[in-house]
């Protein structure tokens, strides 16, 4: 029974000394000698509310499309302060960490984010809502200086955009597009290229409708040459509709 006992005993001690090394591992990846007071929470929190307002400001100066939600541009900001108070909550505390867990899981996010950009200004603030948690207040500011200038360049430069036919055209004409007709011309003027995609008889020998994809060579002058499609005579039920906003919907 001695060497049982010695055996048992030893294994305990192990087994003690183990889960003693696991928790001091768990909390210094938590928060490596933080100290959680009422002064350095509060400090976190303004630092997090500042930086996502910049967040926030970046995307609504880069944003783009038909999905922008005021209510999305609050989120970013209230998510950071939250994260950041989420950290503060946890503390040095493990247990805390895992009880917190165990309470998010049962939450269920219904809403549907349509742009990933949209889901990678949310982890965005995310990230820096922890660092701004665990007092990393430099990590913090400057994690937001280069995320932000990195939108803004993508934005600026327009980078990835890929477009070969970036507008979609339709409308009812009555007749056919000869030689002669004005329609070529007046595309010739406003694209760098267009193409016809479908013809479609809508009335049994009267108008037929037409769709056309084009290649705009001046956003800003699609009113002019609507105007103009809209002098040709026998024409009606004039459609423009962007790649962009075609992806939107």
């Amino acid at each position: 029974m001695l060497p049982f006992a010695a055996i048992l005993f030893s294994a305990t001690n192990q087994w003690g000394f183990l889960m003693d090394e696991l928790r001091q591992i768990f909390q210094g990846v938590l928060v490596p000698g933080r100290n959680f007071t009422l002064e350095s929470v509060s400090l976190s929190l303004m630092l997090a509310f500042v930086l996502g307002q910049v967040f926030a400001w970046v995307y609504y100066a880069t944003h783009s499309g038909l999905s922008y939600s005021r209510a999305y541009v609050h989120s970013l900001v209230l998510i950071i302060m939250v994260i950041a108070l989420v950290m503060a909550v946890i503390g040095n505390n493990i247990v805390t960490a895992f009880g917190l867990m165990g309470a998010l899981a049962i939450i269920r996010f219904r809403n549907v984010l349509k742009d990933t950009r949209d889901m990678a200004f949310i982890f965005c603030v995310l990230v820096v809502g922890m660092a701004c948690g665990t007092q990393r207040y430099s990590l913090a500011i400057l994690g937001t200086l280069f995320l932000c200038l990195t939108a803004i360049y993508l934005h600026l430069t327009s980078f990835g955009t890929h477009q070969p036919h970036n507008g979609f055209l339709r409308f009812n004409l009555i007749g056919a597009i000869g030689p002669d007709h004005p329609l070529p011309t007046i595309l010739k003027r406003f694209c760098r290229s267009y193409r016809m995609i479908s013809v479609q008889d809508v009335t049994f020998g009267g108008a037929a409708e037409y769709a056309y994809q084009l290649m705009i060579r001046d956003h800003t002058r699609n009113e002019e040459m609507l105007f103009e499609l809209e002098k040709i005579q026998k024409i009606d039920k004039i459609n423009l509709v962007m790649q962009e906003e075609l992806l939107e919907v």
